[in-house]
């Protein structure tokens, strides 16, 4: 659900929630009435959840084109395993950036030891539209550390850029467009500046409750605020927060999205689509799981 609001805000997205057996996933973007905030098209919060001994995730083989995935964890494990024969574990403040351009395929799972053991799970995981430029580019994929990522700590705040440029600085993963993405932790009564640099910024409210100076609203847990170009924005937190930011340039052209393809070409996602029915996409080496093509394409939007 969506409401429009005044002076330095143009909107508060209520994520939708969706059960995917054991753990919840809610999705801020797309909404109804909002499809974007600068590249991203697509913003997912899943968990935090506890699984027993024995349990976790299993997102099968699935294909994507047209995007990047970026892939944050704030608690847990998974491993990601793709086409491109890349292999990798993501923990706690690490970030994956994977390109899928023209064509890959992954899968992500819970650990080993995280099945053996059991344990808690909390993360996010964003699509950005690649450019026109760029929508058939080479698939690819990068891994970033904790200490990879650019930080900056000081009078209640605690900030690592995941992607893009924010405040002075820039995340060593790739972008293809003007954006940025960032985590941020504020102690009670911090205060924030989202800059002006970027067209179109939005603040999601990982925890806590925050408020946003000249508006009288609060804003609190799972609610994503969407900022009005050029204004002048000041978070300020009521108890600990944590927050995800994220924006940039808005896309210059219409995204058809349709599963987990993304183009600016109708075409190009009904014959991603053929091409995953009659399994010409490349494999995920060691798993031989297949994820059918749900009903369509005539739900392109």
């Amino acid at each position: 659900m969506t409401f429009a609001s005044n002076a330095r805000i143009e909107q508060i997205i209520l994520p939708a929630t969706r059960d995917l057996g054991g753990f919840s996933v809610k999705r801020a973007l797309p909404s109804p009435l909002r499809r974007s905030v600068g590249p991203f098209i697509f913003l997912d919060s899943f968990g935090p959840v506890t699984f027993g001994p024995g349990a976790g995730i299993d997102s099968r083989p699935h294909p994507h084109i047209g995007l990047a995935t970026i892939s944050y964890l704030i608690d847990g494990e998974i491993i990601h395993r793709d086409s491109e024969n890349y292999v990798q574990a993501i923990r706690p403040g690490e970030v994956n950036v994977m390109t899928a351009g023209r064509g890959i395929v992954h899968s992500e799972r819970s650990s080993d030891t995280l099945r053996e053991t059991g344990g808690r799970l909390f993360g996010f995981q964003s699509w950005v539209a690649l450019p026109v430029s760029h929508e058939e580019t080479d698939p690819g994929f990068q891994h970033f550390g904790t200490g990879d990522l650019p930080r900056i700590e000081g009078e209640g705040i605690d900030m690592r850029l995941v992607a893009g440029s924010l405040h002075g600085r820039r995340a060593p993963t790739r972008t293809f467009s003007d954006l940025f993405n960032a985590d941020v932790a504020l102690v009670a009564g911090a205060r924030f500046r989202v800059d002006g640099e970027h067209i179109e910024r939005a603040v999601f409210v990982v925890s806590g409750t925050i408020e946003v100076s000249g508006q009288d609203e609060r804003f609190t847990t799972d609610q994503l605020i969407v900022f009005k170009p050029g204004a002048e924005i000041i978070l300020k937190a009521i108890g600990p927060a944590r927050l995800m930011l994220l924006g940039g340039e808005p896309l210059a052209e219409k995204r058809h999205i349709f599963w987990n393809f993304v183009s600016s070409r109708r075409e190009r996602i009904e014959q991603a689509a053929l091409d995953w029915r009659n399994r010409v996409f490349p494999g995920v080496p060691g798993e031989t799981e297949f994820t059918p093509l749900p009903v369509g394409p005539a739900n392109i939007a």
